[in-house]
């Protein structure tokens, strides 16, 4: 199999796969370029509700292509810098299912998701101190949000790999589930993601990524959604909610 990414949507869920098994699913520097283009038409979709990023097999990235970093310049840094922005910035609840080794590019992108869930025996690390690279600022910021500047360092000084146990402790994940049970659970919890309010959804993305003067357009977007009226309206008549926004309606 030629390295790729590959997307399927199903049930108003898309799954990204990130697929070269002959190197733990490393990304490749075509791999970086194309990611931003694949999100594109998923956010713009109104049948997209969430994104469920993950890896072919048995592992979910073990980073960059290490032989592509041969190559001159630093190309494959400014391009993983790029496709890391493009999936923080998808306006739907992101989710990285990771099984196996999520290494270097792999922790890069499985921390561009909203939330992360592991099963038991996955390992984690940031590796760039093996290799003499500079950690992206906007990466190291990100991941620092995440776990704590303690931690952080602790995971770039080192490039040490840690187990689920530890990964949850420090909030790198939010889940941890037996081998066999993670698939499962993630498609249950994409069940509960669309069948809430993208427009609570949307807003609350942004309040907690730190965007700014934005508490305007989200007043205007709850006025007009309707999903307000609906959910109090389906809580006291005590069915599901039916919520509108986001379906055929531009964010």
């Amino acid at each position: 199999m030629e390295p790729q990414l590959t997307v399927h949507v199903a049930d108003e869920v898309a799954t990204l796969v990130i697929a070269n098994p002959a190197k733990r699913n490393a990304m490749t520097a075509d791999m970086w370029r194309s990611l931003p283009g694949l999100l594109a038409p998923l956010a713009a979709d109104p049948g997209v509700r969430a994104l469920v990023l993950t890896g072919a097999g048995d592992t979910f990235c073990a980073g960059a292509d290490i032989s592509t970093l041969r190559e001159p310049g630093d190309e494959q840094q400014t391009l993983a810098v790029r496709a890391e922005a493009a999936l923080a910035a998808f306006p739907k609840p992101t989710l990285a299912a990771v099984r196996g080794y999520c290494v270097g590019g792999g922790s890069q992108l499985a921390a561009a998701c909203d939330l992360r869930f592991a099963e038991e025996g996955a390992r984690f690390g940031i590796t760039p101190a093996k290799l003499g690279i500079v950690y992206p600022a906007s990466s190291t910021r990100r991941l620092t949000a995440l776990v704590g500047p303690s931690a952080a360092k602790y995971l770039l000084f080192s490039g040490e790999l840690i187990d689920t146990e530890r990964a949850l402790r420090t909030g790198l994940v939010d889940e941890v589930h037996p081998v066999g049970a993670l698939d499962e659970r993630v498609a249950e919890f994409t069940r509960i993601l669309v069948s809430r309010s993208l427009l609570t959804q949307a807003a609350a993305k942004e309040f907690a990524d730190g965007l700014t003067g934005r508490e305007e357009h989200w007043a205007e977007q709850a006025r007009g959604s309707g999903d307000t009226a609906e959910g109090v309206a389906a809580f006291l008549e005590r069915r599901p909610a039916r919520f509108t926004y986001g379906r055929g309606e531009t964010a």
